[in-house]
């Protein structure tokens, strides 16, 4: 039997794990469960992974498990980037809802935050950190699809962040009921341990299924599987809602339903 390469073991468990399990950890009622790579569930505090306090700039960037680059903030809430005037689409250009927002393919347009890898862009935000957390998405196809992918992978690398649970969600009661028992329960994990979230690498593209000023269906797909020799994608449904002069995520109650395979990238924006 031959031995696999460095990092093989890595990259095949990805596959399975990124393609639902992380990929279906959105809040719903407020219970989160996790997955390692040996497909078991737990609850960890451990610290987050070692970053400078706050300040400014970056760290020497890093490559994720499907070797892509990967920068590190020195601030580890992220850093945005300057939005540069002009380079935000309109209804009236013609890839209004499939253009891709700047920046997102440059140096610092992914970030390493908390753990997970999140986009960001100069002309569609976020445009700013506040309380630690990013704010300042434009109202554009583009700024819905950031937003959602960074409240998502935010949440799912600190689910018992409050502030940005009650912040950048909008939620029922009832959920925010079950969240907040969860969290008196110590169910939920202040962050997760870096054996989770480095497969919570960036997404490959992503879909605006539907858009209005007010709210925004969007899809993320990752990459997911091989199977018979097919590179197969999990695409994960959200849905954002414009609020408070921000995009918020606004959770499913039906988490059944949120991911499904597809086969092809046609059709959807890579970043």
């Amino acid at each position: 039997m031959s031995e696999r390469e460095p990092g093989t073991r890595d990259r095949a468990s990805f596959g399975m794990i990124a393609s639902g399990a992380l990929l279906a950890l959105i809040m719903v009622v407020g219970a989160v469960v996790y997955f390692t790579r040996d497909g078991g569930s737990e609850v960890d505090n451990a610290p987050p992974p070692a970053q400078a306090a706050g300040g400014t700039g970056f760290a020497e960037p890093e490559v994720d498990l499907l070797g892509r680059r990967v920068d590190i903030p020195n601030n580890p809430a992220g850093q945005p980037l300057a939005q540069q005037p002009g380079t935000q689409r309109t209804a009236a250009d013609p890839d209004w809802l499939n253009g891709a927002p700047e920046g997102t393919t440059k140096p610092h347009g992914w970030q390493r935050v908390y753990g997970a890898s999140v986009p960001f862009s100069t002309s569609d935000g976020p445009s700013r950190i506040e309380d630690g957390l990013a704010v300042g998405y434009a109202r554009t196809p583009q700024g819905a699809a950031l937003a959602a992918a960074q409240i998502t992978y935010r949440l799912n690398a600190r689910p018992a962040d409050r502030d940005l649970y009650v912040t950048q969600l909008r939620v029922s009661t009832a959920q925010l009921a079950a969240y907040d028992s969860a969290l008196s329960g110590e169910r939920l994990p202040k962050q997760q341990p870096e054996k989770v979230t480095r497969y919570f690498v960036a997404s490959d593209a992503f879909r605006i299924d539907d858009f209005a000023e007010d709210l925004a269906i969007v899809r993320l797909a990752s990459r997911g599987p091989v199977i018979d020799g097919k590179q197969l994608y999990a695409a994960m449904r959200m849905i954002v809602v414009w609020d408070a002069g921000d995009w918020r995520l606004k959770p499913s109650t039906t988490a059944n339903t949120q991911t499904e395979y597809v086969e092809t990238l046609a059709g959807w924006t890579t970043w």
